[in-house]
Formats: C-alpha cells, sequence, structure tokens
C-alpha cells in the first residue's frame, strides 16, 4: 500500500471513529437508575436500566485506545516490511544455515533470531499498550516483574509452538509449491483443535493461580445453572487476576474434558450474584450453542482464503523484489516476513467480516443468558459494570465497530437486556425448550 494511501486510512478512521461532541460529555458513568430508585425490590428488579453517560476519562480512554491501534496496525505493517526489504532477513537465513547445517534446524534457528528481533523492536509499544497505559487509567494493578514475566513466558511460548509447526508449512512449500496452501490448510485444522484442547489446562494456568470458587453458595448456583443449560461435569475456577488488572471478566471455555467455567476475581468482588449469574448463564450460552466449533469453522474458512490470496499474491511480490530482498522462492525461510504482511494485509481487510460473525455470536450468548436467567435487570446493570470499571465506551463510532468490536456496544446489550422478555407475555424463549428442570438449589431465580 502506498505511504499516502496508508496515512489517508489513518486520517480517515481516526475521525470515522472520534465520539461526537466528545468534549461536551461531563457528567460521571452511571451503574442504575440515579435518581428515584423504586423501593420495592421486586419492581427495581424490573425497571430497565439506563444507558451510563461515559465518563470523561472513559471518553480519553477510547480517543487514544483508538490512536493507539491505528499507530499499532500501521507498525504490524512496517515491522516485517523493514525486516524483509532491507535485505536483513536474507541475512538473518544465512547466519541461520552456518549455525544450523541440516533444513530444519536452519529453520527453527531464523525463527529464534526473527521472532526475538521483531519482539525486541515491539517492545517500546507494546510495554506502553500492556502497562504503561493501563496503569496510567487505573485499569492495571500489575507490577513492572509480573508484567515481564508474563511476556517472556509468552515470547517462550512461542517461540516453542513456532518451532514445533513452522516446518509444516515451509515443508509443503517444497514439496507442493502450486498446492501448498491447501495442504497447510488442512494440517493448521487439527492443530487449532490441539491448542482449544490444551489451553484451559497447560497454557492458562502458567499465568494465573486458578483454585476453587471461595464463595461455595455461589459456586452451587452457577453448577445449578450449569446443569440447567446440560453442561455437566465442567469445574469452577476462581483466577486471581487482580495481581494483574482492575478489570472485569468470566468465562467458559475448553473442549470436551477441558472444560471450565472461570471467574476472575476482580468480578466477584464488584458483582451481585444475580449479575454473576447472568454473566455466567451468557458464557455458558457459548458452549451449549457450540461457538467454539462455530468460530473454528468461520476462521478455518477466512484462514483458507487468507491462504490462497497469500499464494496469488506473494509470487508476484517476489519476482518484483527479489533484487532488493534477496529473497527468490517462497519456500525459502527469509519469505517468513513477507508471509507476515501479506496476511497482515488480508487480516486487516478482512477484520470486520471477523467482527460480525464474533458479534452475532455474542448476541446470540446474550439471548441465552436472559433465557435461562430471567434477569434482565442485573443484566443491564452488569453491562453498566462492564462500562463504569472497565472505561469502555458505550456508543463507539460506526469504523470502530466494524474493525474494533467484536461484542455489541454496551448500549445495545443494555438496550437487549431491558427489552428482551418474551416470557412475560406467555411466549417462549428460542432456547428454553432445551432447559433442564431448575433443582431446588436454584429455585430464588
Amino acid at each position: 500500500m502506498p505511504r499516502l494511501a496508508v496515512l489517508a486510512t489513518a486520517f480517515l478512521l481516526a475521525v470515522s471513529m472520534w465520539p461526537v461532541h466528545a468534549a461536551t460529555v461531563t457528567a460521571p458513568a452511571a451503574v442504575a437508575v440515579a435518581h428515584a430508585q423504586p423501593a420495592d425490590p421486586q419492581v427495581l428488579a424490573q425497571a430497565p436500566v439506563p444507558i451510563p453517560v461515559p465518563s470523561p476519562e472513559s471518553v480519553r480512554h477510547y480517543e487514544t485506545g483508538n490512536i493507539l491501534w491505528i499507530v499499532s496496525t500501521l507498525w504490524g505493517f512496517f515491522v516485517p516490511a523493514l525486516i524483509l526489504f532491507t535485505g536483513l532477513s536474507a541475512k538473518l537465513r544465512d547466519w541461520a544455515k552456518r549455525a544450523g547445517r541440516y533444513w530444519y534446524f536452519t529453520l527453527v534457528v531464523y525463527f529464534v533470531l526473527f521472532t526475538l528481533l521483531v519482539s525486541l523492536l515491539d517492545l517500546p509499544l507494546d510495554y506502553y499498550a500492556t502497562f504503561v497505559r493501563p496503569h496510567d487509567y487505573g485499569l492495571s494493578s500489575q507490577l513492572f516483574g509480573k508484567w515481564l514475566q508474563d511476556e517472556l513466558i509468552g515470547l517462550a511460548l512461542g517461540l516453542v509452538v513456532g518451532a514445533l509447526a513452522l516446518w509444516i508449512p515451509y515443508l509443503l512449500l517444497k514439496k507442493s509449491p502450486r498446492r501448498w496452501w491447501f495442504y497447510t490448510w488442512l494440517a493448521s485444522i487439527p492443530v487449532m483443535v490441539f491448542l482449544a484442547f490444551v489451553e484451559p489446562i497447560w497454557v492458562e494456568p502458567l499465568f494465573n493461580h486458578f483454585g476453587p470458587m471461595q464463595d461455595k453458595a455461589l459456586e452451587a448456583q452457577i453448577l445449578d445453572l450449569a446443569h440447567r443449560a446440560g453442561i455437566d461435569g465442567a469445574h469452577v475456577y476462581e483466577v486471581n487476576k487482580s495481581v494483574d488488572t482492575n478489570e472485569l471478566n468470566a468465562y467458559a471455555t475448553g473442549i470436551g474434558g477441558t472444560k471450565r467455567i472461570v471467574l476472575w476475581d476482580t468480578i466477584i468482588k464488584q458483582f451481585t450474584p444475580d449479575e454473576l449469574l447472568m454473566v455466567m448463564g451468557h458464557e455458558m450460552g457459548h458452549y451449549v450453542l457450540s461457538h467454539v466449533w462455530k468460530g473454528l469453522a468461520f476462521f478455518s474458512a477466512l484462514l483458507l482464503l487468507g491462504l490462497w490470496l497469500v499464494h496469488r499474491t506473494a509470487g508476484w511480490a517476489l519476482r518484483h523484489f527479489a533484487g532488493r530482498t534477496g529473497v527468490g522462492e517462497l519456500s525459502d525461510v527469509a519469505s517468513l516476513p513477507l508471509l507476515i504482511l501479506l496476511f497482515s494485509v488480508f487480516g486487516f481487510l478482512f477484520q470486520p467480516i471477523g467482527n460480525a460473525f464474533s458479534r452475532h455470536l455474542e448476541h446470540e450468548a446474550d439471548r441465552f443468558g436472559l433465557e435461562i436467567t430471567h434477569l434482565n435487570h442485573a443484566c443491564g446493570t452488569a453491562f453498566a459494570k462492564f462500562v463504569q470499571h472497565d472505561l469502555s465506551y458505550p456508543t463507539p463510532g460506526p469504523l470502530y465497530v466494524l474493525w474494533r468490536s467484536d461484542h455489541p456496544s454496551a448500549a445495545a446489550r443494555i438496550e437487549f437486556c431491558n427489552n428482551y422478555h418474551p416470557w412475560t407475555d406467555g411466549k417462549p424463549g428460542e432456547y428454553e425448550k432445551d432447559f433442564q428442570p431448575l433443582s431446588s438449589a436454584g429455585q430464588g431465580h
């Protein structure tokens, strides 16, 4: 992409994602009905939740986040292009050949050198985005030592996974230059399924401690809800996330025998039991509605298209820039930054499609959570608390939604919480027919 086109795109994105009249917003974020709350708890439980007014800090977080996203996106294009077109990738390959001798070891040595170089170039921006900025906005409680430890663990995992997997596409490039993209796609499917299976038990505990729920009464309610949803055999974990962040989260994860329900300790401290049950209902919806498998299928299809586009464009790039890059064949490991650059470009173009699909799954999970709990008011206040504690902007701009939002906006979700209750009119919900009977432990909900 020509430099002027990149800058013009960045400018248009910045303008389009900017909130309207942001400078005039002065009201603090509202979590529930601010004035004249009904005294009757039954009335309050049915009261609609207003969309929170973003605080000045929330608006500033939104605006600076857009700038950071643009810079990060352009930097993601620049780094592999720099390494490729300066001939540095070819020099790394030559060093790797002298050190590695055999083809596989040459591949691994090159990958280690390349990854360390990219990590070094990314370090200042990564440090600002994941450590400095969250602390500036009061979103992080992480000490520098813990941040550095997590970065090193992530780097080590990337090196191990890359060393174990990178040989597959490069061997296929050597053996089948015309069909490598299709065979690589086929090989990627079991790899993605395996990673989704092992991540909850091998990867996530490397970063935080996962322990049993401290509130056994709440755990019993969550397990009862899981039984109603048809999820049996799942384990509930409380993760010590407050050592890293003040943000809130909970999720259901894993496949088959690794399925588990996870709550950050931060969300347990801030949410009421009803709000937690609603959030858990949402996360269980992801599991029951097979969103993991649907996501794997959808993004596998995008990967296939991306691999084909890379195959169609990489040859042209190599022919036109071989003299500058020192790379004449795609099967040469020095082509790795070219592959990363092309994937970054096509990934950027595909991002709105992936985000739209993800928002659809999130909306389905919201519906599931409401139908299994009937906690409309708790649903609305939960999303309002996410706005308050995570400084999310409730009504983002259209290009923000296209390129950055993989969840519906907080405003849209609160409105859905307020208005979706077919059971009040005696109508069945979309998923209620599949729910198990409510046990005595959950009769209060």
